[in-house]
């Protein structure tokens, strides 16, 4: 019995859980309105949107890259769908071409990291600027409505109660978690983040690999801003600011390392779940709402700090196996 609470411990998902579940205790008694169906249904339509991209991003994560475009990527490809529906374009072809769009911004930063070497940094932060400013072109400036009624059903639809962006992010989270653990083909990126050289050496594709995962990042930044339009019922000049460095601070929580070979979908959700309860509870107990970027800042200082201590800590105790 020791030992498995000892191994649960040892669990990055089980130590979030712990800090959530602490959370919602304290919370309750700190704010009578956080337990109330309202408060509950926002916190998970806050993080909705997070945890939807959060999926492609771990497993990017894992392979050894990261994405710093994908706000940008959801803005533009919100934008661009709504003008297309705006010049009449149904939204049947319309979503699809908006998702493509997506897919292919992705396989382009995929061809920019892996065959020419540019660092993932400076690739994607370009892009974060490049497609921000495709944005604000295709915009001029303002928000894009009103949208067609059948398009905002994806964003603003109910379905037993829960909005649909809800039963997006469940349904990536449960299925991505799944085929992390369980496809071979994706938890070959946890041996390319790992050690590329010897993932190479094995016979792994490696740069179709990487490729793949920037492309499938794309694809649900894609839907993740497809998803924001509809929901709003327009394309917003500022959709998505900031998403992706609140998305790489829940992935980092969740157990995923900078270096690459580690992390799990299920800790990436409660990394996105935490940091929403983050901001509620500050919104709840009255604090000014400029503080909510400094805390997240802060919060992927610690989280970066805390994985490089873990990885530290973990090769001086291999180190000493060694001697023994």
């Amino acid at each position: 019995m020791m030992n498995f609470v000892k191994r649960l411990m040892r669990m990055r998902e089980f130590m979030i859980f712990a800090v959530v579940a602490s959370m919602f205790v304290i919370m309750t008694f700190a704010s009578p309105h956080f337990l109330s169906e309202r408060n509950l249904m926002a916190v998970m339509m806050a993080l909705s949107l997070e945890a939807i991209v959060a999926v492609a991003m771990t497993n990017l994560m894992i392979s050894g890259g990261f994405d710093m475009s994908v706000g940008s990527v959801a803005a533009f490809t919100g934008a661009a769908v709504a003008r297309l529906m705006r010049l009449g374009v149904p939204v049947m072809l319309a979503v699809p071409l908006g998702l493509l769009i997506g897919a292919c911004i992705g396989t382009l930063n995929g061809l920019i990291v892996a065959k020419i070497g540019i660092n993932p940094f400076v690739t994607t932060l370009a892009s974060l600027s490049l497609y921000r400013g495709l944005t604000m072109i295709i915009t001029q400036g303002r928000n894009i409505s009103p949208l067609p009624a059948g398009f905002n059903a994806i964003g603003q639809s109910v379905i037993f109660g829960i909005q649909t962006p809800i039963w997006y992010a469940i349904i990536f989270v449960i299925i991505g978690d799944i085929l992390l653990r369980k496809s071979r083909f994706f938890r070959k990126n946890y041996y390319i983040g790992g050690n590329e050289k010897a993932a190479r050496l094995s016979g792994i594709p490696v740069d179709r690999m990487k490729v793949f995962n920037y492309m499938f990042t794309g694809l649900f930044a894609a839907f993740a801003g497809i998803v924001m339009s509809a929901r709003l019922g327009s394309a917003a000049v500022t959709a998505a600011t900031g998403l992706e460095l609140k998305v790489i601070t829940a992935v980092i929580i969740g157990g995923a390392s900078l270096a690459g070979g580690e992390g799990t979908v299920l800790g990436a959700f409660f990394g996105s779940l935490l940091m929403a309860l983050i901001v509620n509870a500050l919104t709840l107990l009255g604090v000014d709402v400029y503080w909510q970027t400094f805390v997240i800042g802060a919060t992927l200082l610690a989280a970066v700090l805390i994985d490089r201590l873990g990885k530290l800590r973990r090769e001086k105790q291999f180190v000493k196996k060694e001697v023994l």
